[in-house]
């Protein structure tokens, strides 16, 4: 029988003596396979686009060739700019590579907004070298003109499937377009949809990509299940879902801000240590509840889509949904959180009547099917409560030395014919003597049980021996009160693969975006929170398919397209296209096409940036207005299907029913983007 061979350690890996002694004093021992994959190419200067989960070390992926090769520490200015989407993120990344360069001496400082902008102006011309920020507050540097930009050679994006699904793809550009042309990128994803590969285009030199397992390969790893809850009271059926499933610690997603924090308020009147995270909540608070997750203080961190965004929590056993997803790719998001590292997971949804087509979507889409379960029996509350007293006697007597007389006694009355009844009327005369119901005691001890506070796998060394390292500016709260983040509508919210997988390079031209003449007029506001876009219009991004409503849309991986039939009287007229050559990197706007001559009295178009090449027939666009908007085919004008885009005909009164009814879906694996049509700006046609 030959031998399993061993996980490889970090000599495989030429690291510098620096970089290796902050290794061995984190306590790191194995390279995942996604920094096994990434260093070699990266210290050649190679431009890679990496599809990997989270949580598996993919900031030490990108981290340590930075520090070990690339970033020069006689160089005092920055050499390399990581951006992310949330400022948690951020604060992770600089927390990390701070640590890996303990030894090496190279300053990392974080930039995000709602914070102080004073002290991150000051660490930035103290001689940062890495840069790792949120987006919306490095472009307000560069605009104030107090992050220079020209000695960068390296540009990451950490999430970039996730920022550009919050409506960042604007100011990605306008960053990029100030950036030295001659730089290396690195671009790590979870997901690698057709947005993600237009801006590798765009703003990369002949990319190598490497892919690995995504979010959705985890979520094929976990177990599923879902509960049935005909109607009433949501919340008593969560609460009695709690109670029998008993999970350590969780994170509970909901669908509206409100919901997280009445489930959160909920759950701590039931005796649980809870806490709610959405976009309302300011940045010292999102941090402390942080905190507190990381030191086992709370169990269940309620969160909204948003909220959750770039939060990596890898002790989670549980992620539960208390509201079910409104689409496919959010469920693989949300569960894709637990399971990490090859430990165990479990993800459990709460689904209503509502809900079943959205669980039959996720089934058909990901091929994930959930074990069904019906809400806890009495029968199966009444078990809990035995299990909750057996806890209660083993917590209590289970690790005290008992004497060997009383343990020979008990042992010869557990052999009488009569032992269980003796042994009941000794736990009645036992448990009837407190003045509390013990049923009651023994249940409120274990709801208030949190998990495990995470250790950071460190070994602390003497102050005194520690090497002077970049100060880096403590979060403060705004001065003003940070802008809320977008969430969706408001009220209706590794296991490791045994070797990474390279897909060869792609050589393609290298196109440049074209100049934004909006960037230099724009100003931000003050302490802005930027985890919401702030170039919200009249940018040409290059990026087809980005959010410019700063609305939830999320970008999907490639999904089927629709099919439905074709029997449904549209435009009678023929859809004849006339074809120009293609701009480079162009975004389906409604700037390249204009909408179509009005030749429908008493309708309005409606634009999509979506066409037959997406895939897109005109029965599918009717089907949606007829089953999702409930308009009417006689109030439905002509259909226009062009090589990109489409223009649909509505009725006036049900023009914002239509935008809803496209908006957000998800075809040919590019997501929506509905509005009016537009005057026509050219005479030329896509």
């Amino acid at each position: 029988m030959t031998e399993q061979a061993l996980p490889p350690t970090f000599d495989v890996l030429p690291l510098g003596a620096d970089i290796r002694k902050a290794i061995d004093a984190i306590g790191y021992v194995n390279p995942t396979p996604v920094q096994i994959a990434v260093y070699e190419p990266a210290v050649r200067g190679k431009s890679l686009v990496v599809q990997a989960r989270t949580g598996t070390g993919k900031t030490a992926a990108f981290g340590l060739p930075l520090l070990d090769q690339l970033v020069k520490t006689n160089v005092h200015a920055v050499q390399a700019l990581i951006l992310t989407p949330t400022r948690e993120l951020a604060l992770q990344v600089a927390r990390e590579l701070e640590t890996l360069a303990q030894f090496k001496g190279t300053k990392v400082v974080a930039v995000y907004g709602g914070a102080a902008i004073g002290p991150q102006v000051e660490a930035l011309q103290g001689g940062a070298q890495i840069v790792a920020g949120t987006p919306g507050r490095v472009l307000d540097h560069i605009r104030r003109g107090t992050f220079k930009t020209d000695a960068i050679r390296i540009f990451v994006l950490d999430e970039a499937d996730e920022m550009l699904s919050m409506g960042f793809a604007k100011e990605l550009h306008a960053i990029a377009d100030s950036l030295p042309t001659e730089r290396q990128g690195l671009f790590f994803s979870a997901t690698i949809p057709p947005d993600i590969e237009r801006l590798a285009q765009s703003q990369l030199k002949e990319p190598e990509f490497i892919t690995l397992s995504s979010d959705q390969i985890g979520a094929l790893e976990i177990n599923h299940y879902v509960y049935l809850v005909p109607g009433g009271d949501k919340r008593e059926a969560f609460f009695r879902i709690l109670e029998v499933e008993n999970p350590e610690s969780a994170i509970v997603f909901c669908n509206t801000k409100d919901e997280t924090e009445r489930l959160a308020e909920y759950l701590k009147t039931r005796g649980f240590e809870a806490d709610w995270l959405n976009g309302d909540l300011e940045q010292k608070d999102r941090e402390r509840v942080m905190a507190a997750t990381r030191e086992g203080k709370l169990r269940f961190l309620v969160c909204t889509d948003v909220a959750a965004r770039g939060i990596d929590i890898s002790h989670l056993t549980h992620v539960i949904n208390f509201d079910f997803p409104d689409s496919a790719e959010y469920y693989v998001h949300r569960t894709g959180r637990t399971g990490r590292a090859g430990r165990t997971g479990t993800a459990i949804s709460v689904i209503g009547p509502k809900d079943l087509g959205n669980l039959y979507m996720m089934r058909l889409t990901y091929k994930i099917r959930p074990i069904e379960k019906q809400l806890p029996s009495a029968q199966e509350l009444k078990t809990r409560e035995e299990a909750d007293l057996v806890s209660m006697f083993l917590e209590a007597y289970g690790a005290r030395e008992p004497h060997p007389e009383d343990l020979g006694l008990a042992r010869r009355l557990l052999t009488h014919m009569d032992a269980e009844r003796v042994l009941a009327g000794l736990l009645r005369d036992h448990l009837g003597a407190r003045k509390e119901d013990p049923r009651v005691a023994a249940a409120e001890a274990r709801r208030a049980k949190n998990p495990p506070r995470i250790e950071e796998p460190r070994q602390e060394r003497p102050r005194a021996e520690r090497p002077a390292r970049a100060e880096r500016p403590a979060p403060a709260a705004a001065s003003a009160e940070p802008a809320r983040r977008p969430e969706g509508a408001t009220d209706a919210e590794p296991r490791r693969p045994s070797a990474p997988t390279l897909r060869s390079s792609r050589t393609r031209d290298r196109r440049g975006a074209a100049p934004h003449a909006s960037y230099t007029e724009w100003e931000p506001k003050a302490e802005k929170d930027d985890d919401e876009p702030i170039l919200a219009g009249g940018l040409d991004t290059g990026l087809a398919g980005a959010n410019t409503s700063g609305e939830r849309q999320r970008l999907s991986p490639p999904l089927p397209s629709f099919t439905v039939s074709e029997d449904a009287p549209v435009s009678s007229e023929p859809e004849t296209v006339k074809r120009v050559p293609r701009r480079p990197a162009a975004a389906s706007t409604q700037a390249d096409a204009g909408p179509p001559d009005e030749g429908d009295e008493g309708f309005t178009s409606v634009f999509l940036n979506v066409g037959r090449r997406d895939g897109v027939k005109a029965g599918d666009l009717q089907r949606l207005l007829t089953e999702k908007a409930g308009i009417d085919r006689t109030d439905t004008g002509r259909i226009r299907v062009r090589d990109r885009i489409s223009f649909v005909g509505v009725k006036p009164e049900s023009l914002d029913k239509a935008i809803a009814a496209f908006a957000g879906e998800v075809i040919g694996g590019r997501t929506v983007i509905a509005e009016k049509a537009k005057a026509r700006t050219t005479s030329a046609e896509v």
